[in-house]
């Protein structure tokens, strides 16, 4: 495959069957053998990102995920199909659909006129099905599509899990109590009790325990050795393997006599302590994920649509982008939209991390998940189905937990050989335990306590179990990071450059101060009504009764200079010192550019100058405080725009800013970010929210994009803030330095387990039965580590987020 292979198909498919961290990574070695494909696959998440340069390539990837003796999940779409006229129809249907890439099974039924295929989750979208069904000239009506598909595939999995979870929770207790019994000969091989087990007991205790709690180890160890591979389960098989077959030679050998001289309640307690460290992994496991679960709870399964004069409900794929939508109060916005009629208080809070509601009213864009906590509302649809906010946010946390950390890669290399050194460091402990002691016995319990405690899930657990966390944490607190390359980098950044309209400032001019009176303030607003120019509307918006403004006549709009207009009989004109000349009317003394940044219009009435008008971009409320923030953590902040040099410096000096560029045009971002560094010698990150930012978010080290700003400034960022707060810029730095501390923490406690449990284990040490507790506790450590990131507040004074989803959802 050459580096300029381009993939056109990209799915997120669910696996099961893993056991550890080594099957992750022997799934995805084989998968990247195969041409034109490229894989990674997460143990935490269960779950594998897969690359296809066309959609052949699809059945070559899920025979070699089958081949290696795991499996795959599914998604169910169902049509209503129109046109049928006979069998052979849907004969005809049905052959075209079960031929199609990526569709596991195809069943029309010419009955009832539905079709119903199931398919690998992302390989047909609805609205590709659809077309491939009318291009043989029947209708088609999605009935189940792919948000209400994905919800439900995602329902089936929690409910497979929760099934799986109470079986394993049932074999442990079963484990547990045939294991309790031998715990006696423990007592009594240590001289704590005076008796032992009958020798026929102990194996009668011990056998159901190993084959059949066990039977999932050896599953998981033949499938690994048949792809020549090696696993937790080769090593947990052959330790209580060793035990069980030693104490079984042992008992036929010496009959009775053998009492107290078996070692059934090592690999008992062994499989026992594992089983039950597993479940407990299980259950961590599916905390970690728990992002993307609620995200998708955000979404409704219908939506009350206005069609054929009235008000119906429909399945929430069948909304197209301008129907018109009614959302009740308690109910949550169906999809992206605009306010027609109404006003209410909305919950965003799981989408932009806002903690209180949020005040709309008609004109207002709305986004799909919210919770309309007041009134009736209208909407209009602008973006459904992939391309809402929601789905696009979804897209990003699951894209960005399923990457690799730099670290990971090294993991992954060490956890190749990590199971043959290990099963060599076994084999050498027991032939230089016999050698020196003679003692079989016992030569063989320091070799089963190495390969017991020698478990490499925790190692693979390490790196995604942080990662899933803390981009799912930093999500619900409105901070979407892309991948895993920006969660690494975020928290070195030594620079950062602002744009300053929309991200530090509010991006429209207020009236700032006005020299008249309210009656000549009001003749020029009614003036105004004329212009759209941002100016002109803060003018306006500073009256605030345009309803009651009269309308002005005789308007000439003057280019460069303002506007004239008859206004009440009276003549008005606006503008700079330019119109007042062209009109032959005095100018004051008085600079129209101040100091302090502001933008001054003249006001003349009747051919007299009547006041004059300060506007400015003033700042964001919450823009001191996130420069405050970041010159504490040392992060030096400057700020760029196209504006004039007075009122950029107006804003860095009230800021307090390192530095500031006036007049840049949008090509020379990009070389301000180049500039700047070259001269910190570190990372530097770029915050905008424009068109015109997106150059410079991409050449930045770390882009940040406000969720205010334009879709392509989003969409060329590799952190997204749901919401125009800058002071999220520090959050988002310091999750970035949280998760990437944590997963240093979980890599040394992982190498740590290893690095000392496998010398004592070697050295006799350890029992089998302490290096299996050990074992599980690895494992659980790592993921409660990560668990911990979900405590993680932000520390702008904005406050935490609330969580409505388990009241809501």
């Amino acid at each position: 495959m050459t580096i300029q292979q381009q993939y056109l198909i990209h799915l997120q498919l669910p696996l099961s069957g893993m056991s550890c961290a080594n099957c992750a990574s022997r799934i995805a070695a084989s998968l990247n053998k195969l041409d034109g494909v490229s894989a990674t696959v997460n143990f935490a998440l269960e779950q594998a990102a897969i690359d296809l340069a066309s959609p052949d390539r699809l059945p070559e990837v899920l025979d070699s995920i089958k081949s290696q003796g795991y499996d795959y999940g599914s998604e169910t779409i169902q049509f209503q199909i129109t046109g049928m006229t006979c069998a052979g129809c849907s004969a005809r249907l049905n052959k075209m659909l079960a031929a199609l890439p990526g569709v596991i099974s195809a069943e029309v039924n010419f009955s009832i006129e539905q079709a119903r295929i199931v398919l690998v989750p992302g390989a047909q979208s609805p609205a590709a099905l659809r077309e491939q069904i009318e291009a043989l000239g029947f209708g088609a009506k999605l009935v189940q599509g792919s948000a209400s598909g994905r919800r439900q595939q995602l329902l089936e999995r929690e409910a497979q899990e929760a099934a799986t979870a109470r079986q394993a929770q049932t074999r442990v207790i079963v484990s547990a109590l045939l294991t309790l019994p031998l715990l006696v000969g423990m007592l009594a091989m240590a001289g704590l009790f005076p008796w032992h087990l009958p020798a026929w007991l102990e194996l009668l205790l011990a056998t159901p325990v190993q084959f059949w709690i066990g039977a999932r180890f050896y599953r998981g160890a033949w499938l690994a050795l048949k792809n020549r591979a090696a696993n937790m389960d080769v090593l947990v098989a052959t330790g209580t393997s060793a035990a069980y077959f030693y104490s079984l030679y042992l008992l036929l050998t010496l009959g009775m006599a053998a009492s107290g001289q078996l070692y059934f309640e090592a690999s008992a307690i062994i499989i026992t302590l594992i089983s039950l460290g597993k479940l407990l992994e299980a259950r961590a496991r599916r905390s970690t994920q728990s992002a993307i679960r609620e995200l998708m709870a955000l979404r409704p399964e219908t939506a009350t649509v206005w069609r054929g004069e009235a008000w119906q409900s429909v399945a929430i794929d069948e909304v197209l982008r301008g129907d018109r939508l009614r959302v009740l109060v308690g109910e949550r916005v169906p999809v992206d939209g605009r306010i027609v009629s109404g006003a209410s208080e909305l919950d965003e809070s799981i989408l932009t991390g806002e903690s209180l509601p949020v005040a709309r009213s008609e004109g207002d864009k709305v986004l799909g998940g919210a919770i309309n906590r007041s009134g009736v509302l209208e909407i209009e649809a602008t973006t459904v189905g992939e391309d809402s906010s929601l789905s696009k946010i979804i897209a990003l946390v699951e894209s960005a937990q399923m990457g690799k950390a730099p670290l990971q890669q090294l993991v992954d290399k060490v956890s190749a050989v990590f199971v043959p050194v290990v099963m060599a460091i076994a084999l050498f402990t027991l032939l230089v335990w016999y050698a020196i002691s003679n003692d079989f016995a016992q030569a063989l319990l320091a070799a089963v306590a190495v390969l017991v405690i020698a478990c490499p899930c925790a190692l693979g657990l390490a790196t995604p179990a942080a990662i899933v966390t803390g981009t799912g944490v930093a999500a619900r607190h409105g901070i979407l990071i892309k991948d895993v390359d920006t969660l690494q980098k975020a928290h070195a950044i030594k620079a950062l450059i602002f744009d300053k309209t929309g991200t530090l400032t509010q991006g429209r001019p207020v009236l700032a101060s006005w020299s008249g009176n309210g009656e000549q303030l009001r003749l020029a607003a009614a003036l105004q009504q004329a212009s759209e120019h941002p100016l002109a509307l803060a003018m306006r918006e500073a009256v605030g009764q345009e309803a009651t403004l009269p309308q002005p006549e005789a308007v000439e709009v003057r280019v460069g200079a303002g506007i004239v207009g008859q206004v009440a009989g009276h003549s008005v004109a606006i503008g700079n010192g330019s119109l007042l000349a062209q009109l032959g009317i005095d100018q004051p003394q008085q600079n129209e550019q101040a100091a302090d940044g502001a933008t001054r219009v003249w006001v003349a009435i009747d051919g007299a100058v009547a006041g004059i008008a300060a506007l400015a971009d003033t700042l964001r409320p919450e823009s001191p405080e996130a420069i405050a923030t970041l010159r504490q953590r040392g992060i030096a902040s400057w700020l760029v725009s196209g504006d004039a040099p007075a009122p950029v410096a107006h804003i860095a000096a009230k800021l307090g800013l390192d530095g500031a560029f006036d007049s840049v045009l949008p090509a020379g971002k990009v070389e301000k970010v180049e500039a700047l560094r070259a001269q910190t010698r570190g990372l530097v990150a770029m915050v905008g929210d424009g068109v015109n930012d997106a150059p410079a978010l991409a050449a930045a080290d770390v882009g940040i994009a406000m969720g205010s700003g334009s879709d392509v400034a989003m969409e060329t960022a590799s952190i997204t803030l749901m919401r125009s707060d800058p002071r999220l810029v520090a959050d988002a730095i310091d999750i970035s330095a949280a998760t990437w501390r944590t997963i240093q923490q979980n890599l040394f406690w992982a190498f740590v387990f290893n690095i000392i449990g496998i010398p004592l284990a070697a050295l006799g040490y350890l029992s089998p039965e302490l290096a299996g507790a050990a074992m599980a506790l690895s494992s659980i450590t790592v993921l409660s580590n990560s668990l911990l990131l979900k405590r993680w507040q932000p520390r702008a004074a904005h406050g935490p987020a609330s969580n409505p989803i388990s009241k809501e959802a």
